[in-house]
């Protein structure tokens, strides 16, 4: 039904009040805002709500009806008609188009770099990372746990304005589940929930970085390197080895280093354990602190996924971060910050100023779905399916000659790929055509040297195993 609250009546409209009314409800069907089938409000409710005699509402809809605009449908009231104008093609505006010069009052968007297709899930050999393949997850158990949220038991926490805290059942399981599994010990006011990782990042960013000097892996997280570039930090990418990040090459004067250790992004490199002392001894005798991204550790397939590094940490220099998005859905944008309850309580109090929390049904629901274990069983499932459509890609690789730039040893989503003498960016394109999605590596690159348009990424969490030797062929055509 149409909402009531949509009409007015202009006092400068020239007219009678009826042929007001008539256009009124004639401009809300030829702007698309009314639909063929909609219900409009009775002429008793409009008339009460305009202020106007009954009368003069039901002679205004009588006209439409003549017009097709509206159909009467005995008791039930009046409705758009099916045979109503249709809408132009092009936007309606609201207003004119204003004096305001935007361009010029707002500081420039920072690029994320990576763009994905609206239309992803259309193409037959998607190798896009981060997408999820819906004939893995568990929709039966999660809307179970959705509706068990939903129950009067739990009532406050999906309708309670919590300010700054957060859903104690998940925040239990977090410290006595999910971080005991990387090594890591939390109390309670250590853990912060976040709206994804991305929202982690953001706000260490804010509190950390500010007229610092911070260090970041290149090639690196595009979305990171973009965030850094509001706060104002002086930023030195730092290029990587075969072990990912090396702690030797850390300029003097660094105050946070942005590190993914276990599984680095995008090459997948994983840092051996000898580095991961070198750079906590580093950032103690250097008074630094490391912000740890430890995302993809659960799809440890080839072999178990080595500590975190928070769980070496032994003075409080490593705030951690973890997330729910990969391995559950993306769309559900759940993570967590970890970290002395200093940081934790600031990271709180920015968080409040602009959000508050995570939605609490959203809390409660996943809550439910890893305390049940339907999350370890999802994590098995996916697992599985990874490992296998990781070994059709290993062989269709190694079948069609092509380069594995990185060097992961665990497992995760995708692999990162060299191609000598090709720009990438042209090779995705021409791909395109033949439906194949692979992603160009350039944008994953800050500029600390050496040729960005050669690399590539292949992601296999959302293509099925039997497309995938197919897709690699023409990757490698």
């Amino acid at each position: 039904m149409i909402s009531i609250d949509t009409f007015h009546l202009t006092p400068s409209t020239p007219g009678t009040l009826q042929s007001r009314i008539q256009q009124m409800v004639a401009q809300g069907i030829l702007s698309g805002r009314f639909r063929a089938g909609e219900r409009l409000p009775s002429s008793r409710a409009l008339a009460l709500h305009l202020g106007v005699s009954r009368i003069t509402v039901t002679l205004a809809y009588t006209e439409l009806v003549a017009d097709d605009y509206l159909s009467a449908r005995g008791r039930s009231g009046y409705y758009v008609s099916a045979n109503a104008p249709e809408p132009p093609d092009f936007p309606a505006r609201a207003s004119g188009p204003g004096t305001v010069n935007w361009l010029e009052l707002l500081p420039k968007s920072p690029s994320l770099g990576i763009t994905k297709p609206a239309d992803w899930a259309s193409y037959r050999y998607n190798f896009i990372y981060g997408q999820s393949d819906p004939t893995l997850f568990d929709s039966a158990n999660w809307r179970l746990c959705a509706l068990q949220a939903l129950g009067k038991r739990d009532f406050d926490s999906l309708t309670a304005d919590q300010y700054d805290g957060d859903d104690p059942l998940l925040i239990d399981y977090i410290t006595r589940q999910t971080l005991p599994r990387r090594g890591i010990l939390a109390a309670p006011d250590e853990v912060l929930l976040t709206m994804g990782a991305q929202n982690a990042l953001w706000l260490t960013a804010q509190l950390l970085t500010p007229n610092r000097n911070t260090v970041i892996e290149d090639p690196g997280y595009p979305a990171l390197r973009a965030l850094l570039s509001q706060t104002h930090t002086i930023l030195t990418p730092l290029a990587l080895d075969q072990d990912g990040l090396d702690p030797a090459t850390i300029p003097p004067g660094t105050d946070v280093v942005f590190t993914t250790p276990s599984h680095q992004c995008p090459t997948t490199t994983t840092m051996p354990h000898a580095r991961r002392q070198a750079l906590l001894d580093r950032a103690e005798a250097d008074n630094m602190l490391i912000v740890e991204d430890d995302y993809e550790f659960e799809m440890s397939f080839l072999r178990p996924a080595a500590p975190a590094l928070k769980s070496m940490d032994k003075t409080g220099r490593v705030i951690y971060i973890g997330s729910f998005s990969k391995s559950i859905f993306p769309g559900l944008r759940l993570g967590y910050l970890v970290g002395p309850a200093p940081f934790i309580a600031a990271a709180r109090a920015l968080r409040a100023s602009i959000l508050r929390h995570p939605p609490g049904h959203i809390q409660r629901t996943t809550a439910y779905f890893l305390s049940l274990g339907h999350y370890d069983a999802l994590i098995r499932r996916m697992s599985r399916a990874y490992h296998e459509r990781r070994r059709v890609l290993d062989s269709a690789i190694a079948a069609h000659g092509l380069q594995v730039a990185g060097t992961g040893t665990y497992g995760g989503s995708s692999l990162w790929m060299r191609a000598p003498g090709v720009n990438t960016y042209e090779l995705a394109a021409r791909l395109r055509g033949v439906g194949v999605l692979i992603e160009p590596g350039a944008p994953f690159f800050a500029g600390s040297g050496g040729v960005t348009t050669e690399f590539y990424r292949l992601a296999y969490s959302s293509i099925p195993a039997g497309r995938i030797a197919e897709g690699v062929g023409l990757v490698g055509g």
